[in-house]
């Protein structure tokens, strides 16, 4: 049987209970499985002097499949992957089926960021998202002058 090979670490930092739930919740749950369903993904966020900038690996996303949602000082990035193999492959003749489906979603905090102007673009299954800063306001001095 195809399998992907797992080198097994008999030291105890290598065990992870959660990646234990995971696979046994994926195993009773299939691809249906909550934690597949609502899934993160992994993003770096950098910081270039006057603002931020967001990128977000979203592999296998088409565009027209990505929310960008602003509510309250938060943004809210959700993507969905759809399953091809549901529709080509009726008889479902996979050996072995890794690759997940459904919907992932981030949020994040945008307070400190001028949200008017956000600017976004997704290339090459990468979400970048540039975040300019409010920029502080620095309180005018002058001289007042007496009567």
């Amino acid at each position: 049987m195809l399998a992907p090979y797992v080198r097994r670490n008999n030291s105890l930092s290598a065990f992870d209970p959660f990646r234990e739930l995971d696979e046994l919740e994926r195993a009773f749950f299939g691809n249906n499985s909550p934690a597949v369903t609502k899934a993160a993904f992994s993003t770096d966020i950098k910081d270039v002097g006057d603002h931020f900038v967001l990128e977000a690996d979203l592999p296998g996303v088409k565009k027209e499949d990505i929310k960008l949602e602003l509510t309250d000082n938060v943004l809210t990035i959700t993507a969905e992957r759809h399953s091809e193999y549901e529709e080509t492959d009726k008889k479902h003749n996979f050996v072995r089926c890794e690759r997940t489906y459904g919907s992932y979603q981030r949020s994040f905090d945008t307070s400190g960021i001028n949200t008017d102007e956000i600017d976004a673009e997704f290339t090459d299954g990468v979400l970048k998202l540039t975040l300019p800063k409010i920029k502080e306001t620095k309180p005018e001095s002058r001289r007042l002058e007496i009567k």
